[in-house]
């Protein structure tokens, strides 16, 4: 059986247990075996949720969706990966891995049964610890706050032209808007993706990323291996590291976002230096004014008059 179980229904009905999931043949040619009604677990409240998310297609979501659950699962996480997008490519991907690579469940929530309810389908396999959600294209504005409410982290992907700016400028103006997402919360974080370094676009995306007030959490170059590694059913952490260095080098800082204390945990303690006897002196009292947070809706003013 491959390691990606994918949401779906066999006309046989034949079932069969796999891997802490409920399992059943495919009623394709090529005889995949698909994940079905997962049983509810107690710990989904205790997973971290990602959603990859912008309206806009081709902005590479699913690349990004697709790596990051290798990347969880290479580590050892129980990982699901959620295929919201018709198009399917999350859950092609995940039919192409194969053992050693570490097991991802999955569900693709368009593939729908006549004999079974949504939230049915929606149900997270026991023990899950990571989930990351695949969105589809063109997501209404007035369907983001149910789509993100759960989420621990919205990953929103910008690809460097002027159709592209504009599309993420109203998705992060909508996440803040009628989402009622704070930037305070530290939520939404933005990933240039595809970029080629020292062009007038890339620095056209740039500066409109810096007037977001949104952190930028990755800068990812176009790359063939990502190409690869979708076509071999991986992501770019479970290939020949020498062969990806610079690719996964970018991928740091994102890592970081999302798992701020693990990556302060991994970092090498300092150097304890003696410090220097110092006088006492007495400290004067330093009153801190409380500030006030801007509220959603002027932050998404902000951004679409700039640049809706």
């Amino acid at each position: 059986m491959p390691h990606g179980c994918v949401g779906g229904h066999s006309r046989s009905g034949r079932r069969l247990r796999a891997r802490g999931c409920i399992a059943s043949l495919s009623s394709a040619s090529h005889g995949d075996r698909i994940l079905t009604n997962t049983f509810e677990s107690p710990s989904e409240s205790r997973a971290q949720r990602v959603i990859v998310l912008n309206p806009k297609g081709g902005s590479g979501k699913t690349t990004l969706a697709i790596n990051l659950a290798a990347y969880f699962a290479a580590r050892g996480e129980n990982t699901l990966l959620i295929d919201r997008d018709p198009q399917g490519s999350a859950t092609r991907w995940l039919r192409k891995r194969k053992v050693p690579q570490p097991a991802i469940n999955g569900i693709a929530t368009f593939e729908r049964d006549s004999r079974t309810t949504l939230s049915w389908q929606m149900r997270v396999p026991d023990g899950t610890t990571k989930i990351v959600v695949d969105s589809p294209a063109a997501v209404e504005a007035r369907a983001m706050p149910e789509l993100v409410r759960d989420a621990n982290k919205v990953i929103v992907p910008v690809l460097p032209s002027d159709i592209d700016i504009h599309a993420a400028s109203r998705c992060i103006a909508d996440l803040l808007l009628v989402a009622k997402i704070k930037r305070a919360e530290n939520r939404i974080g933005v990933v240039a993706n595809r970029v080629r370094k020292n062009t007038l676009m890339f620095q056209a995306l740039m500066r409109f990323l810096e007037k977001l007030d949104i952190p930028v959490i990755a800068t990812i170059r176009d790359s063939q291996n990502y190409v690869r590694a979708a076509e071999q059913g991986v992501g770019i952490h479970e290939m020949k590291a020498y062969t990806v260095k610079e690719d996964l080098a970018q991928w740091e800082t994102l890592l970081a976002w999302l798992e701020p204390e693990r990556a302060l945990a991994e970092q090498p303690a300092p150097l304890q230096e003696q410090p220097a006897p110092q006088a006492v002196a007495s400290t004067p009292e330093v009153v801190i004014e409380p500030s006030t947070d801007e509220t959603a809706a002027h932050e998404a003013q902000f951004v679409v008059a700039d640049w809706g």
